[in-house]
């Protein structure tokens, strides 16, 4: 979650819009909005509430969840503190910092999208396993994996679970087109954010119960299957292409 992105979510509350709190904070307003959404991505519920008004405009309030979110962090942020005070006696003369030590178990990515979610279902192969999460209430993903990973990871039906995906494998494909291959992963949703570039956009899919999806194609592609906001559209993902991670 991170201390920054707590701090976006305290100004999106005492602003009353993402983009006021986007200034407040000293960032883009691309930049806050892919924060928020990568929270609500990793939350199981929305920690944001945008109401409608323009890529650039609009009130948005925190959800109970968001509030809770605030709370929790910074409650956990004076237990870390104290714990770390508690500790640095203990560790001094090693060269080792308590804060290092547990922070460097924390995972960090680069991959675009992040969803997390339960696993649902195990299958497995001689070789690779099949797993699928479900990350809200409309919404499944599939991977393959190895049989070795699944045992490393723990990942049974119940336990919690993050899929990664990077943007560029996520394919956008018109829903009745869409609906006729064979990709394990077929999920429908509604453009709610599209970025330009020189040569590439980036398309951010709403897929429901506070979850998105983000791809990246290009701009010719972008604009040849009209991939407007408000626009429904199905992200198509190889289930060799999600990575599932654990806490």
């Amino acid at each position: 979650m991170g201390k920054e992105r707590v701090r976006l979510l305290e100004a999106v509350g005492r602003e009353g819009s993402i983009s006021a709190a986007a200034r407040a904070t000293g960032v883009s307003y691309k930049a806050a909005w892919d924060a928020i959404t990568a929270m609500n991505n990793l939350v199981g519920q929305p920690l944001v509430a945008a109401q409608t008004g323009g890529r650039q405009g609009g009130g948005a309030v925190l959800t109970e969840e968001g509030l809770r979110v605030v709370e929790t962090f910074h409650r956990l942020e004076s237990e870390i503190a104290r714990t770390f005070r508690a500790l640095e006696p203990e560790l001094a003369g090693t060269g080792v910092a308590a804060a290092g030590m547990l922070w460097g178990f924390f995972m960090r990515t680069s991959a675009r999208n992040a969803l997390r979610g339960t696993v649902e279902k195990v299958v497995n192969g001689a070789v690779n396993a099949e797993v699928t999460l479900r990350v809200s209430d409309r919404t499944t993903l599939t991977a393959i994996i190895t049989r070795q990973s699944l045992r490393e990871l723990g990942l049974v039906p119940g336990r919690p679970a993050i899929a990664l995906i990077k943007a560029p494998f996520v394919i956008l494909a018109p829903v009745d087109e869409a609906r006729r291959t064979s990709m394990r992963n077929r999920i429908e949703g509604v453009v709610s954010n599209r970025e330009d570039g020189a040569v590439n956009s980036e398309i951010t899919l709403d897929i429901g119960g506070g979850k998105s999806l983000t791809a990246t194609v290009t701009l010719a592609s972008a604009k040849q299957l009209g991939l407007e906001k408000d626009a429904a559209a199905c992200a198509l993902i190889d289930a060799a292409h999600v990575i599932l991670a654990v806490d």
